[in-house]
């Protein structure tokens, strides 16, 4: 994260190309409460939107072209609107521009697709990047710059696509331009966030209900804790569990692993590998605890929902294997530090644990894990308090 405020970073990248914004846009990173891979099975999740965002300046231009730059790549990317087609879909992983630049570029494209617009018709942009969104700790950072540059390009282009067409524009960037394959969770938090709420999803009829936590009236606090450990979606275990998962749901003869309960799993026990078996377990077992989490804020409030955060962990930890040492110890040492629950959060194979912690322990827990990690000869963590805040939005 960086101490300046990235609003002002954008701008000021966008001055020192030559242009003067016309509009300026932003959408925050997302913290899961709990549905860890749930999403890509059709299945339930509870995320809500950070305060930290990824802010984009942008100026108009008028040769039809999209020039993009990021406070993390100097170097700006200029491509025509109109040669996008030739660029995206992503084949065989191999990016014909730099990485970064898939994320807004294949907005860009993901959007003109979804609208059936004429790219010859549309206008030319320079977007200037900026975010406090940490990168690699499970916060989605690429939903961040994928729901600021939609929410921008929708009204730039008059294409008068919603809140939601606009996040599904953001997971086929996500897929087909970037190559990872994830579902549409972290765009939908990034986009229809709102203070002290979560977003319960559904993610095959893509219905939402915006439910309150109650974290701070009730005198809590959710942690993050950053093991400073980098994954990346596109390469590595996620791919290799969304396949497991969709192994497991061709032999239990159901469309995805969201159409099996609990009670499926003796059955599933029988027909599957051991493996198989432990991947599709920790879907459907996590589909029932992102329902029991939100009837149990509902009906007794959040300190009622430790018991489901450390089931979750353990769940990840042990089933789907997607955690590693830092992350338990993480979040064994927030329980053990007197948090009412802990899990990491995010795609797993890195990033950040979360711990739901009584307010006035924030600073014993913090101090407990860091010690953990420095006696573990671990990296020492980043930890920070978060408040559920509101979505993508225009902010000049």
């Amino acid at each position: 994260m960086t101490d300046t405020d990235p609003r002002t970073e954008a701008r000021d990248l966008l001055t020192s190309l030559g242009s003067t914004a016309t509009s300026e846009w932003s959408a925050p990173g997302r913290v899961n409460l709990i549905g860890e891979h749930t999403d890509y099975n059709d299945g339930f999740v509870f995320p809500f939107a950070t305060p930290h965002r990824t802010h984009v300046a942008l100026a108009t231009r008028d040769d039809g072209r999209l020039r993009v730059i990021s406070t993390f790549a100097a170097v700006p990317v200029e491509v025509a609107i109109a040669d996008l087609d030739a660029l995206f879909p992503t084949v065989d992983g191999q990016h014909a521009v730099p990485e970064w630049s898939t994320y807004p570029l294949g907005v860009a494209w993901a959007l003109i697709q979804a609208a059936g617009a004429d790219p010859t018709t549309l206008t030319g942009a320079d977007l200037a990047f900026a975010s406090n969104v940490p990168v690699g700790a499970g916060l989605s950072s690429s939903a961040a710059i994928e729901g600021a540059t939609a929410s921008a390009l929708n009204e730039l282009w008059n294409l008068g696509l919603d809140r939601v067409a606009l996040a599904q524009v953001g997971r086929r960037a996500e897929n087909e331009a970037v190559g990872a394959p994830t579902g549409i969770m972290d765009q939908m938090a990034s986009m229809l966030g709102e203070p002290d709420a979560a977003t319960f999803l559904d993610c095959r009829s893509l219905e939402t209900d915006e439910v309150e936590l109650g974290f701070a009236a009730a005198g809590l606090s959710l942690l993050v804790m950053d093991t400073n450990v980098k994954h990346a979606h596109s390469t590595g275990g996620y791919g290799e569990r969304r396949a497991s998962c969709e192994e497991g749901a061709r032999v239990m003869g159901v469309p995805m692993l969201r159409d099996l309960s609990v009670g499926d799993l003796d059955r599933a026990a029988e027909l599957l590998d051991d493996v198989t078996f432990r991947r599709v377990r920790h879907i459907v077992t996590e589909n029932q605890r992102v329902l029991d989490t939100v009837r149990t804020l509902r009906d007794e409030g959040p300190r009622a929902i430790g018991s489901l955060l450390d089931a979750s962990h353990a769940s990840m930890r042990d089933d789907f294997e997607i955690s590693v040492p830092e992350l338990d110890l993480a979040a064994d040492t927030a329980v053990a530090a007197g948090a009412i629950g802990a899990r990491m959060t995010g795609g797993g194979f890195g990033g950040a644990a979360i711990a739901l912690v009584e307010t006035d322990a924030v600073e014993a827990v913090t101090r407990a894990v860091e010690q953990a990690f420095a006696d573990a000869g671990f990296t020492a963590p980043t930890i920070f308090p978060v408040t559920p805040s509101a979505g993508a939005r225009r902010d000049g």
